[in-house]
């Protein structure tokens, strides 16, 4: 601001005529203006709204009254006559006939106090043209010149709260420009305790127009609640934030502004370390979460409350959600849906197999509605062991559990996924197969695009503001900034707006976990979870060496395991922990959100988070994603329909467990690497590929060979193979072929017709049914002449002459002639290519 601007030119050019810089900072800070001015009720709704799923904060609420605004005019003139307005060359006088003119207006509305006055008047529902309004009702105000009054009217308002003699609503203050106000705000109202404020963020290395905006959010909060900084609680902090995500204003020092208050200590010592886990409900209880399904009857809603909360204590929040989403609405809520006044978990057949119709298509998500489901087995199996375990809970404690003992409607066979197991286990090892080859290509993405985008930001700080520059054949110009902080340039020719100071910040950590995940094979979330506490430093017994290892803490199995710190993945880390700590003695604690089990952790060095408006937080899934997502864009990888390949965290883990087995790591070293519990887990990650079978077959040969003794592996003699060719000469039989295996004797003792080695050629059918004909004959004649034994002897040729005959047949009907269109190669024998 100028020296020589007085107060009405500064708050004219708030929200009239703003300046052209000043236009330019409001569109990069993020500002939004509301779409429309909000009445209290709509206010109201779109806060509920906005605020759904979040802890009900408790805040303090806005006083009726005090002793500012139940001064007479005259004392409030006075009073801002005395106020130390700073920065502006301006009388004071012209300060209180500003602020006489607006308390004039007030006193046309009804009202004991100021405060009254203003809410009566009706400008709590104008948050824009608020102004105009005033200037309109003014006496002589149309006929007076407009801009000087309407400059009046602002220097009296910016005088009205800054003396605290009216405090608007939150939903007032945030349509509104007012960023000298609020400057004056820190200045007049709890001066030590913004100069406290100010000293942390400079201890702290926070500048720039992230920490004024977080400062002018402090302010706003004392300009509607009153107090001092010291006495803004943790649920004032949560109604504020909620209110400026219903105003549209920017989110960036939301989080910020909450930071400092908690790393100064003045929301208390058992205050969440973030604004999301002041937000967070927590971790809801069982009956909480049944009542969130809306079940309609009362005797269901009470038995799933009571099952769950048996089954609560050996299950973790993440699995108890996932349990009761499939009882309440997956089972229960869809069969009240379809058979309205149901109120009995005795279902008749014909309900039951509805509903087990139905659960082959996803109905609950509203993302994948209509989609086949893939595993329906697992509900089923979680419905089955609901009725197993009131049956078996009804016979210790018949009283409570009796009445619930009914039959079952699902059967043990029709939990059995057999089938899909293969499949999802085909496609995973698929998936495996057509990543693992290009994953080399993948890290050299990473890896190149780190490099370039360093370079990139390397050639942008070192021009000024405003100068052209190129890189990488692209011209841009030089955005203004802090340059030390962020970059931002503007393409030359399509006028873009790129950050190379966030681009940078995605390659790094793009690279770092890419590279990260493939060396290690650890889960996304153990990824998440590393510290600086996770290097163990491990001394081999033998050598007295010195072996670093990584503590990976326990995630999905409860497991905690150590993995051996190679040389590139100790470069990684090193390098990580060298960005993370920024030149500090050592790395910042933040807290992380576990969005499994629904709590934030403790305060920890984690090694991946990033500073983003100046704080440090702990990455989530979605940044890792995108990064992943970017380098995949850039590497230009396809799959098989030609679509942008797509990687998953998962992926890395699955290709480390290839990669593992197939250079020969035991499966059970492996199995304890990656923290299963079951080998068989670790074998259906590795992707068997068709060389590994062929090189492991081999391998088996060479492995038995070596075993047996060497004499069976010598060269035949010529009798020995005339031999082995004269077996098969001996094959050729009346009614077929012997299937016999050489160097084994007939057990029939050439009785062919009995034995099951003989096959059967269908051409010789007539020829078999002769025989059997003979058969017969040769029955009755042994019927006649009372050859009893010959009788039964007669009887079983017979049954196998019929059998041999009736395979005939089914080699007749099973093996037709049918002409392939092979193409003939004998007309195009003789030419020459």
């Amino acid at each position: 601001m100028n020296e020589t601007e007085t107060f009405e030119e500064v708050f004219a050019s708030e929200e009239i005529g703003v300046p052209a810089d000043r236009r330019t900072h409001f569109r990069h800070s993020g500002y939004q203006a509301p779409r429309r001015d909000l009445t209290t009720a709509e206010f109201a709704e779109l806060l509920a709204e906005a605020s759904e799923g979040d802890r009900v904060p408790s805040p303090r609420p806005t006083p009726a009254t005090w002793d500012r605004t139940e001064m007479s005019a005259e004392e409030v003139v006075d009073l801002i006559g005395q106020l130390p307005f700073r920065g502006c060359k301006d009388h004071y006088r012209r300060r209180r006939r500003s602020a006489g003119t607006l308390l004039s207006w007030l006193t046309q509305f009804e009202g004991s106090t100021w405060q009254e006055r203003w809410i009566n008047g009706g400008l709590e529902d104008i948050q824009r043209g608020w102004v105009d309004q005033v200037v309109d009702s003014i006496p002589n105000g149309r006929t007076r010149s407009r801009r000087p009054l309407v400059c009046e009217i602002h220097t009296g308002m910016m005088a009205l709260l800054v003396g605290q003699i009216i405090r608007p609503s939150y939903r007032w203050l945030l349509a509104q420009h007012f960023n000298f106000t609020l400057s004056q705000v820190r200045l007049m109202i709890d001066p030590d305790g913004f100069a406290r404020l100010e000293a942390h963020c400079d201890k702290t290395d926070r500048t720039g127009q992230h920490r004024t905006g977080a400062l002018n959010c402090v302010a706003m909060m004392l300009l509607n609640k009153g107090g001092r900084i010291a006495d803004i609680t943790v649920d004032d902090c949560v109604e504020f934030a909620a209110a400026m995500r219903v105003s549209h204003r920017t989110a960036r020092h939301v989080t910020l502004f909450y930071t400092l208050l908690f790393e100064m200590g003045i929301l208390g010592d058992d205050a969440p370390p973030t604004l999301a886990a002041a937000r967070a409900p927590g971790q809801r209880t069982v009956q909480q979460m049944v009542d969130s399904y809306r079940i309609i009857s009362p005797r269901v809603r009470e038995l799933l409350i009571a099952y769950l909360t048996i089954r609560k204590p050996e299950l973790d929040y993440a699995s108890l959600r996932s349990l009761a989403g499939t009882l309440c609405l997956t089972y229960w809520r869809d069969l009240e849906k379809h058979h309205p006044g149901i109120d009995s978990i005795e279902l008749s057949p014909e309900v039951a197999a509805a509903w087990k119709h139905r659960l082959k298509t996803i109905r609950e998500s509203k993302q994948r509605k209509g989609q086949k489901r893939e595993k329906p087995e697992r509900i089923l199996l979680s419905v089955r062991a609901f009725y197993l375990d009131l049956a078996q809970w009804a016979i210790t404690d018949p009283a409570r559990w009796g009445a619930w003992a009914v039959p079952c409607p699902i059967r043990a066979n029709e939990c059995v996924g057999t089938k899909r197991e293969r499949a999802s286990k085909a496609r995973m090892h698929q998936r495996t197969r057509q990543r693992a080859p290009v994953l080399p290509t993948l890290v050299a993405t990473a890896e190149r695009l780190k490099k370039e985008a360093v370079g990139r930001l390397k050639v942008a700080r070192a021009v000024a503001p405003g100068e052209r520059f190129t890189v990488d054949g692209e011209t841009f110009i030089r955005g203004g900034g802090d340059i030390s902080k962020t970059t931002f340039v503007f393409d030359a020719d399509t006028g873009r707006r790129r950050n190379f100071g966030l681009e940078e910040d995605e390659a790094f950590w793009g690279w770092a976990i890419v590279e990260v995940l493939r060396h290690t094979g650890i889960r996304v979330e153990e990824l998440m979870e590393l510290t600086h506490h996770s290097f163990v430093a491990y001394t081999l017994p033998s050598t007295g060496e010195v072996v670093p290892m990584l503590q990976i803490a326990p995630s999905k199995t409860d497991r905690e395991r150590l993995i051996l710190v190679s040389p590139e993945l100790g470069d990684v880390l090193t390098t990580v922990i060298h960005r993370v700590r920024h030149g500090k003695a050592a790395l910042p604690l933040v807290s992380r959100y576990d969005h499994h089990e629904h709590v934030h952790s403790p305060m920890l060095p984690f090694l991946f988070q990033r500073r983003i408006y100046m704080q440090n937080s702990a990455m989530n899934r979605n940044f890792i994603g995108r990064c992943i997502d970017n380098i995949l864009l850039s590497s230009g990888l396809t799959d098989a329909s030609g679509e942008p390949l797509r990687f998953t965290p998962h992926d890395f883990r699955r290709i480390f467990a290839t990669d593992a087995i197939r250079t020969g790591l035991p499966p059970h070293i492996a199995a304890k690497i990656l923290g299963h519990n079951d080998v068989n887990t670790t074998m259906r990650y590795a992707a068997i590929y068709s060389d590994d079978v062929i090189a492991h077959h081999r391998a088996f040969i060479a492995r038995r060979r070596a075993l047996r003794p060497g004499a069976e592996y010598r060269d035949l003699t010529p009798e020995e193979w005339q031999e082995f060719l004269g077996h098969f000469e001996l094959r050729k039989l009346e009614l077929g072929i012997c299937t016999r295996d050489f160097g084994t004797p007939c057990v029939h003792e050439h009785a062919c017709i009995r034995c099951p080695a003989l096959r059967p050629d269908p051409a010789q059918a007539p020829r078999l049914r002769e025989i059997i004909a003979n058969l017969h004959a040769r029955v009755d004649e042994a019927k006649q002449q009372g050859w009893l034994g010959e009788i039964a002897g007669l009887e079983v040729s017979l049954a196998a002459a019929n059998e041999k005959l009736a395979a005939m047949n089914r080699l007749t009907e099973r093996h037709g002639v049918v002409h392939l269109g092979m193409p003939d190669f004998r007309p195009a024998a003789g030419r020459q290519g």
